[in-house]
């Protein structure tokens, strides 16, 4: 959420900010709005002030045994006024509360405008593959070997599903080791997180109510879903410390979570999107921190760094992108993409966001820290895929494949994958 007090200080810098997003939006008439509410706020703060007053009046008078009634009248009255303050106290908070909900974070100062056709590649990595050979692409290869059944994935869940086998699933699951393994050495703490998440939860993140109808949704409540399949781990972690104030001391709290995501996405037949590069669940393993408001910039680095050496050390081809302001999450206030390449494809795919939502998230989830000493503020939240699976996997396929039809393993999978290569399988059908 954006602070009220930045919109009332610095009217110009948030509409430029939001332009960057192409939102356009009535601040002056939000701003009238909050003048209202505070006045009336203000208004009563001094009924029940003044109620407070009368009531200890009315108590000292009977104990005395003199005639209260007109204190009583005057009781009555204020109990009028402030029962109609209050209400329209309430119905200012549920409109002012209704204009702030929707807006998404404002982008950074070096976040450029504009949509994906604007982002900018901050260095790339490495020299793209050559082949000696017709190369093939990763849904050939996934079926030649036998790695992923598209079409019982689709037999047990639809369309958008599929089924890992053999060591195609010894891939996946060599992955998903591989990342926790790296992470926990490094500090972050492991959680797995419940796959049911709660409307709170959802709201905290971001993600409500505007993007409502993203979720794969359990049960409807008046405020939207109730309970909802997570989109990712990161909807679950920012909640972790949602209505607590954490002691300065105990920051950075670091997390890495492992889950399947589920999510509704409109896929196709095109290869940018056959295969497992776009469905409606796949594995992820997410990284989250709580910070200090000083130190997150570097966090956001250090997040960067860690995904980008985990797809280093798998000997792939990628690059660093900055995301302009409409193609980054509404939630987050910048994101980098760590983006691989895809040779039948020709393009790079990304398979980490790394992003900052600077305070937004832990406004929305009134998440703060107090220092040793002066008040509590709020914090700021970071997260980053460390890595999603669907989209490596067709890279490491594609990229390291080989002239007989064979896939080189990468060094830092063959503890899980001894062979150090992907074969067809006997039994792959």
């Amino acid at each position: 959420m954006i602070d009220v007090t930045l919109i009332r200080q610095n009217l110009v810098y948030v509409q430029q900010a939001l332009a960057k997003r192409a939102i356009h939006v009535d601040l002056d008439g939000f701003l009238r709005l909050d003048d209202d509410y505070r006045q009336v706020r203000t208004e009563v703060e001094r009924l029940r002030g003044d109620r407070k007053k009368v009531s200890g009046k009315i108590a000292k008078w009977q104990r005395a045994g003199e005639d209260a009634a007109g204190l009583h009248a005057e009781a009555t009255a204020l109990g009028k006024q402030l029962t109609a303050a209050e209400t329209r106290l309430d119905e200012l908070e549920e409109a002012r509360q209704s204009f702030l909900d929707p807006l998404p974070n404002l982008p950074d100062a070096d976040v450029p405008s504009g949509g994906k056709e604007n982002n900018e590649v901050v260095r790339e990595i490495g020299q793209r593959p050559k082949f000696g050979f017709v190369p093939k692409d990763h849904v050939e290869l996934a079926r030649t070997l036998g790695l992923v059944d598209y079409e019982r994935g689709t037999k047990l869940g639809g369309s958008g599903f599929w089924l890992y086998r053999g060591n195609g699933a010894l891939l996946e699951w060599a992955l998903l080791n591989y990342f926790v393994e790296a992470h926990v050495r490094d500090g972050y703490e492991f959680v797995l997180p419940p796959h049911v998440l709660t409307f709170a939860a959802g709201y905290t993140a971001g993600q409500f109510p505007k993007f409502a109808d993203e979720v794969f949704v359990l049960e409807e409540g008046e405020q939207g879903p109730e309970r909802f399949l997570l989109p990712t781990a990161e909807t679950a972690l920012v909640n972790l410390h949602r209505e607590e104030t954490l002691p300065e001391a105990e920051l950075p709290k670091r997390y890495v979570a492992y889950t399947p995501c589920y999510r509704k996405e409109a896929g196709g037949y095109r290869t940018a999107e056959r295969g497992t590069l776009r469905g409606h669940q796949f594995n992820k393993v997410e990284l989250f921190q709580f910070t200090h408001p000083d130190a997150s910039d570097a966090a956001h680095e250090e997040l960067l760094g860690r995904a980008e050496q985990l797809v280093a050390e798998l000997d792939l081809h990628y690059q660093i992108t900055r995301l302009a302001a409409q193609d980054t999450s509404p939630a987050m206030a910048k994101t980098y993409d760590v983006e691989v390449w895809l040779p039948s494809v020709g393009a790079y795919v990304e398979v980490s966001s790394v992003s900052n939502a600077r305070d937004y998230q832990a406004r929305r989830g009134n998440i703060r820290y107090r220092p040793g000493q002066g008040r509590s503020a709020y914090l700021h939240t970071l997260n980053a895929s460390g890595l999603a699976t669907s989209r490596l996997v067709p890279a490491l396929l594609e990229q390291h494949q080989r002239a007989d039809g064979t896939v080189a393993v990468p060094e830092a999978l063959r503890r899980w994958i001894p062979s150090g290569v992907l074969t067809a399988a006997l039994n792959s059908q």
